[in-house]
C-alpha cells in the first residue's frame, strides 16, 4: 500500500484526474476493512464525475452493492 500512497500523493501533485481515478479504485481493491474500501471508491466516484470518466457509473453501481450510497432515482431520505 506504501507505493499507492505514493503514486497517489505524485496524482494529486500533478493533478492527474485519470491516475487518481485508477489509483484510489486500487486502492478501495486492497484496503484492509469495508470503511476503507468505501472512503477510497467515493473518491474515485467523485474525481470519475468531475472527469466526466466512463468509470463513474461503475463505481457508484459498487458504492450502492456495499450499501454506501443510493440507486440513481431513488429517494434516499424516503423509508
Amino acid at each position: 500500500m506504501r507505493d499507492l500512497d505514493a503514486a497517489l500523493l505524485e496524482a494529486h501533485l500533478a493533478d492527474d484526474c485519470a491516475a487518481l481515478i485508477t489509483l484510489y479504485t486500487q486502492a478501495a481493491d486492497v484496503a484492509e476493512n469495508a470503511d476503507a474500501a468505501a472512503f477510497f471508491l467515493t473518491q474515485a466516484y467523485v474525481f470519475a464525475l468531475e472527469a466526466g470518466h466512463s468509470d463513474a457509473p461503475t463505481l457508484h453501481r459498487r458504492l450502492v452493492t456495499a450499501g454506501r450510497d443510493a440507486p440513481l432515482g431513488s429517494d434516499p431520505l424516503r423509508m
